[in-house]
Order: structure tokens, then sequence, then C-alpha cells
């Protein structure tokens, strides 16, 4: 197993140097993955062209920041509805998807608590294991300020902001972000669940009027900041 990671990180390595050799002299083009909003998906179809269009494209992980983009670079993102991200996130995480793929502390004792993301929002109104719950499992922890800040730190970028995709508009949104690259007509979304990491289709979903109240509460930040990228979208 290790050595098969490690195989893995020498190609990933050597593909990148190739992309980087190729890219020169191309401005850049960094993407911020929010975790939940189909970044893998949007990995899986970039990375191949990441130096073929009109910028050398930067596929970071979960970790890069809108603070960590230079002055004067371009980046893009995906949003997603915060509810449908906070139960993608909680039956991902469940199942030990990345990252990483072992459970915090934390998450043992919230998943030996709650079965479903609708018992576990159900109870945040009343129940501190579910409060602690919520700031323990990985996505459903992290809001959409761990990677842009205050609205206004946005704001401020509005120049370098290159295209926001919506993750319920993806087949609609993604042509549109390949052609301000220049790769139109040059890749598309992979299809099966393993690229894109989805979830099992089998799971119930279902979440009670209580739950989305006090979810639509949690995350309420959260709608503030994906109704602010949709009314800065439309100017795109």
């Amino acid at each position: 197993m290790r050595a098969l990671k490690l195989r893995r990180k020498v190609r990933r390595a050597l593909g990148q140097a190739r992309h980087a050799y190729r890219g020169r002299g191309k401005p850049r083009a960094h993407y911020l993955h929010v975790g939940k909003t189909a970044g893998t998906a949007l990995k899986v179809a970039l990375r191949p062209v990441a130096t073929a269009g009109s910028y050398r494209l930067d596929l970071h992980g979960h970790e890069f920041t809108l603070a960590q983009v230079p002055a004067g670079e371009r980046f893009f993102f995906a949003t997603r509805d915060p509810i449908a991200r906070f139960v993608s996130g909680f039956y991902s995480r469940q199942r030990r998807g990345e990252p990483p793929f072992v459970w915090s502390a934390g998450e043992v004792r919230a998943f030996q608590e709650f079965r479903t993301a609708n018992e576990l929002a159900e109870q945040i109104d009343s129940n501190p294991s579910a409060r602690a719950a919520m700031r323990a499992i990985v996505h459903v922890q992290s809001p959409y300020s761990a990677w842009f800040g205050a609205p206004d730190d946005l704001l401020g970028r509005l120049d370098d902001l290159l295209f926001i995709l919506r993750l319920e508009r993806m087949a609609d949104d993604f042509p549109r972000l390949l052609l301000r690259l220049g790769l139109e007509g040059r890749t598309a979304l992979p299809a099966g669940d393993v690229g894109s990491h989805r979830g099992d289709p089998g799971v119930d979903r279902t979440l009670s009027a209580r739950a989305v109240a006090n979810l639509h509460a949690w995350y309420d930040d959260d709608y503030r900041f994906v109704e602010l990228c949709e009314s800065i979208a439309v100017d795109l």
C-alpha cells in the first residue's frame, strides 16, 4: 500500500512538473476547492488540460484559501446550497471519505451518537453533543469563511475573480467555465461515482422541518455568502 501511494505521488509530481513547463508564460488561475462542491470531479476534468488553455491552472486542495492567491492572479471556485453540502459532508465522513480517511476523536463520538444527518440536525438547538458534532465532522465544520474570510475579502478581489460555479447548475456552468479558460470542448466532467466522489444513492437524505430550520440557523452566514456569490455571478 505504501509503495502504491509513493508511486502515485511520484507520477503526480512528474505530471505537475510537465504541466508547469508547458504552462510557462501563461497567467495563473487558481481553483479553490471548497469541500463537497464537486471539487474532485472538477479537478479530474481539468487536470489533463491544466496548461492547454489561456491559463496555467493551479488545482488546489481543501487547505488553500483566497488569502493565499497572489494579488493580480485569477481564481475560481464553486458553491452549493449549505444544507445540501451539510448532508453530503455528513455521509461522506460517515463512510470515512477523504480527507482524511480516518475519523478524528470528535468524529468517532459524533457517529456513535448520530446515525443520520437528520438525527444530528434535529438536535442542534437542544443538545450540546449535537453542536459539538457539528464542529467536529470534517466538511460539516467548515463554513465558506474558512476559504474566503469575510464577504468584504471576496469583494476586494473581484478584479481577480474569474468565475463562480454553482453545483446545482453545474451542467450549464462547467461549459461556461471552459469558455473562460480557453478550453471549450477540450474536457468533460466525469460521469462515474468514483471520479466525482458521489455518495451512496440509497442513503435516505430526508430532513424534517425541524432539522431544516436548525440548519438554516446554523449556516446563516453561509447562506448569506452564497447569496452574495449569486449576485456576483450574474455579472461574470
